[in-house]
């Protein structure tokens, strides 16, 4: 949500700067803009839109000149999207400049205050009240100012800011939102996104909460929130920009479908050692496991959805109880969790928003924490009691596949590790299940070829004005997941039920030629499910199924079926979220719809 970027260096700053704005592309934005040192003065130049007007307007950066500069993709969240309320702000003497990232909490008290002592105000944002606090502060030191200003403010913001007085110098600043420094030879750089750095260096300094940092050509220097210099460790990015361009393929979306096999495996592999699960540093022992009496899962958006359906494996192979609970309702519950709890948190970026708060408040009531992330260093990762990784890679498309998959890989290894070691599953059944475990990648290429069908499936449904999607237990978090990717990336309305709640209600919304995506691949309530279908279908209904592969009953009820290979009836719903990928994806093609970029949505969302 929202993008930063920072370059100081002996070249050009505002083509690195563009170049940057469009590796960030994927986090959702609706206007962009750079401001570039330009001798003694500050040029900006700010578009709503894409970043291909500001390309246009700077002739690709060149009519912009000068070595040291900021950039900005806004997501909007004070003020319309206009050009406007496009980063960069000046101050009111066009001595600074600054990009922000985040919200600032108390924003309307500072502007009521800045204006009394007659500062004026040109955008509706909350971040122009940065810029005119550092105004207000500055007496010649920057980095006084800036601590001051941010002293003063409640919220969360990664800050990038320039002065005329300091015409190589960039500095920056983060509080409970990514900021990562770029170090080059000779040049140097900030980014909220290691995608806008790896075109130039892999090696990159975490910034941590309360830490500001100052960037010249030379030098990196890094301050706690006393103003007292520290040491960071620089950290080497293991992944190049050839990872986060499409490969040949269409839209990024479709191509972390197909890289499925590939990051389930890197999730898998190197946590099966000599027959045994080894979950890195987690517990080797089982005493934290033998201590815990309740299990909590906390998310957002489709990683709740991982939760939700790894929340099964779990809770029936270990026999811990486990709840999941949206981090957004979570945050501000009086949850009844204490010493004996262990909160898994997922994430894809790690720097969700509702789900830090949500930790944070479980931990201050004494929960144990596990976090499932895909980014190194992020904010979650650190703030865990205990990190497993997904390595799913950069995940560029808005609409996570790969990160969902990878989560839900990481979530079934726990859930046998925990079996194991809280002796709860018999050695060979542990055998069993550790070899389907190992099987998935393949299984994965499996279901994606046995899902061709699903481009011409989308021609039936993509003008519908709705889509139902049901299932039971496995198969009905499969199917929240589906309705989610359907609604997000193709705008048409779909919703997600348990299959046995129909006669509850829900059933009244069927009508004829009504289209439902039935999730049947659970084979002890598959009769069940089929005579769902067989209602929905009584009165007009046109169904797609997806089923395991030797389901033969299904074929006489559903209209439309779309297999996938058989295995272990706990890890179905990684093998059946494909064909819902592939629908969405070709439904919202057949749409015409923006698939990577979908309209109001970003990909880190670090503002509540």
């Amino acid at each position: 949500m929202c993008g930063i970027v920072g370059f100081t260096g002996p070249q050009s700053a505002a083509p690195i700067l563009l170049q940057g704005l469009k590796a960030l592309e994927y986090r959702g934005y609706d206007s962009a803009g750079v401001a570039v040192m330009d001798g003694g003065s500050i040029r900006l130049e700010k578009v709503s839109g894409r970043i291909a007007n500001l390309c246009e307007k700077t002739r690709d950066g060149q009519a912009v000149p000068g070595c040291t500069g900021i950039g900005h993709t806004r997501w909007a969240t004070h003020g319309a999207p206009t050009d406007i309320n496009a980063h960069p702000h000046l101050s009111n003497d066009g001595r600074f400049a600054v990009v922000h990232n985040g919200i600032i909490e108390n924003f309307a008290s500072l502007r009521d205050e800045l204006t009394q002592k007659g500062y004026s105000f040109v955008s509706e944002t909350d971040t122009e009240v940065v810029v005119h606090l550092i105004e207000m502060y500055y007496r010649g030191n920057l980095k006084t100012a800036v601590m001051k200003t941010v002293s003063r403010l409640e919220g969360s913001y990664a800050l990038g800011i320039v002065c005329t007085d300091y015409p190589d110098t960039l500095f920056a600043v983060r509080q409970a939102s990514p900021l990562i420094l770029g170090i080059g030879a000779g040049e140097n750089f900030f980014a909220s996104d290691v995608t806008a750095l790896v075109a130039h260096t892999k090696n990159c300094i975490y910034l941590d909460d309360g830490e500001l940092a100052e960037l010249s050509p030379e030098s990196v220097k890094v301050y706690d929130c006393a103003g007292q210099e520290i040491k960071k460790s620089v950290n080497r990015i293991t992944w190049d920009l050839e990872a986060a361009e499409k490969g040949g393929y269409e839209h990024f979306m479709l191509k972390e479908i197909m890289e499925q096999p590939a990051a389930v495996k890197s999730a898998l592999t190197p946590r099966i050692k000599n027959g045994e699960i080894v979950l890195d540093d987690f517990d080797p022992d089982g005493s934290l496991l033998r201590g815990v009496s309740r299990i909590v899962i906390t998310a957002c958006g489709s990683a709740y959805y991982a939760g939700c359906a790894g929340r099964y494996a779990i809770e029936r192979l270990s026999r811990i109880p486990v709840t999941t609970v949206l981090a957004s309702e979570l945050r501000y519950d009086d949850p009844i969790i204490d010493d004996g709890t262990l909160l898994i948190v997922l994430s894809q970026s790690g720097e969700t928003a509702d789900t830090i708060a949500a930790m944070k408040e479980c931990k201050r009531r004494g929960a144990s924490t596990l976090a499932i992330v895909n980014v190194v260093g992020s904010t979650i990762a650190k703030m865990a009691d205990h990190t497993l990784y997904t390595y799913a890679g950069p995940e560029i498309a808005v609409a996570t596949t790969k990160g969902y998959t990878t989560q839900l890989a990481v979530l079934f290894l726990f859930a046998l590790y925990a079996a194991r070691k809280l002796g709860r599953i018999e050695d060979a059944q542990y055998r069993a299940l550790l070899r389907q475990l190992k099987e998935l990648p393949k299984k994965i290429q499996q279901a994606i070829d046995m899902a061709h069908s699903t481009e011409k499936l989308a021609q039936k449904v993509h003008k519908a004005p709705s889509l139902f999607f049901i299932g039971r237990n496995t198969d009905y978090a499969v199917a929240l997941e589906g309705a989610l990717k359907m609604k997000e990336i193709s705008y048409v309305h779909a919703e997600s039920y348990a299959a046995g709640e129909l006669k509850h209600g829900t059933i009244a919304l069927i009508v004829e030629g009504q289209p439902v995506i039935a999730v049947c691949c659970n084979e002890k309530l598959s009769e069940k499910t089929m005579s769902n279908i067989i209602e929905v279908k009584a009165r007009g209904a046109k169904v797609l199924s997806v089923a395991v592969q030797g389901n033969r009953q299904i074929f006489s009820v559903a209209d439309d079926v779309v297999c996938i290979p058989p295995t272990e009836q706990l890890f179905t719903p990684l093998l059946a979220v494909i064909p819902m990928q592939l629908l969405a994806y070709y439904t919202a093609k057949a749409n015409g719809r923006d698939i990577d970029k979908p309209r109001n949505l970003a990909k880190s969302v670090t503002v509540e």
